[in-house]
């Protein structure tokens, strides 16, 4: 029995400024917009290259806005993958390496939406 995690809701305030920073910032695709009348509104979104999507809305969480924390981006190349970002306007921290004897270094570097669900990039050094 496979369980595959395809979809995680994200509570946000501004449904426009979530899907404007989403496509146009973090560059992730954007699989549905879809209203039914004024009360209920949901936008899912995909990143590049992953099975897992992300979605938001009026009537869709209601959780409060920022508070789904380091939901983890794993990429190849963290500096390339960071320097996308940043070129595309996201404010990101700088690559952070932890290390430890006998283990691959993990890299992270860290930004968050506009109503603060945070994300880390992560690269481990030997996949």
């Amino acid at each position: 029995m496979d369980f595959k995690l395809e979809l995680i809701p994200l509570p946000v305030t501004d449904v426009d400024r979530a899907k404007d920073f989403y496509e146009r910032l973090a560059g992730f695709h954007v699989d549905h917009d879809v209203a039914f009348g004024d009360e209920f509104r949901v936008v899912q979104l995909t990143p590049p290259g992953s099975a897992c999507s992300i979605a938001f809305g009026k009537g869709v969480v209601g959780s409060a806005p920022g508070s789904v924390q380091m939901l983890h981006l794993v990429v190849d190349d963290i500096h390339a993958a960071r320097e996308e970002l940043a070129g595309r306007g996201v404010e990101i921290a700088e690559v952070e390496t932890m290390s430890a004897e006998g283990k691959p270094d993990v890299a992270y570097a860290r930004f968050a939406d506009p109503d603060g669900n945070t994300w880390t990039l992560q690269m481990v050094s030997a996949r």
